[in-house]
């Protein structure tokens, strides 16, 4: 009978972790796929700001048609990336494309003074920021998740039932990697 009592209580005992755990696995991917709901609603506002852009930078440097053809291409690769890898991939062209817009307005006194572009820039910049604030959220889920799925004893109930890691979404920007140098 003790015996009996002993072995319903480790059932039970092993039951519980086991549907707990389970439940957190189903959070920690609930959560990494909140997380880049979030990353998308921002990339989406930037995707969005864009021809707005276009069309001012287009009014002072329309024999740019080039460098503006390069961005509205890579702005509608990056609008139909599906998944953490093609998206990086999609946006890390639109940034190299977006880069060369703004470095016309240097060539471009009027575009550069203009209260439009300068509205524009000012907004693209704060979406930077949101798509940043996402991002870190984003990782952050994805550390959970990832740890979730590879510690034991949890690996082996995420391995019963096809949980997977998650792709963090980093930069891969070298230029906003680096280490800014100061000098005195």
């Amino acid at each position: 009978m003790t015996f009996g009592l002993i072995l319903l209580g480790l059932l039970v005992f092993i039951g519980l972790y086991f549907s707990s755990t389970y439940n957190k696995l189903v959070r920690a991917r609930t959560m990494v796929e909140e997380g880049w709901s979030g990353i998308d609603v921002q990339l989406k506002k930037r995707h969005n700001l864009i021809p707005n852009l276009i069309e001012t930078v287009k009014g002072y440097a329309a024999h740019e048609k080039g460098t503006l053809d390069a961005v509205i291409t890579a702005r509608n690769a990056a609008q139909s990336a599906s998944g953490v890898k093609e998206t990086k991939a999609a946006e890390r062209q639109l940034q190299a494309a977006m880069a060369n817009i703004f470095a016309l307005s240097e060539a471009y006194p009027d575009l550069k003074a203009n209260t439009n572009f300068l509205q524009l820039q000012d907004e693209l910049s704060k979406i930077e920021g949101d798509v940043e604030k996402a991002r870190r959220y984003y990782n952050g889920t994805v550390r959970e998740n990832n740890v979730m799925v590879e510690s034991f004893p949890s690996n082996l109930i995420a391995n019963m039932f096809k949980f997977y890691l998650s792709d963090f979404f980093e930069i891969d920007n070298a230029a906003e990697k680096a280490v800014p140098k100061v000098k005195f």
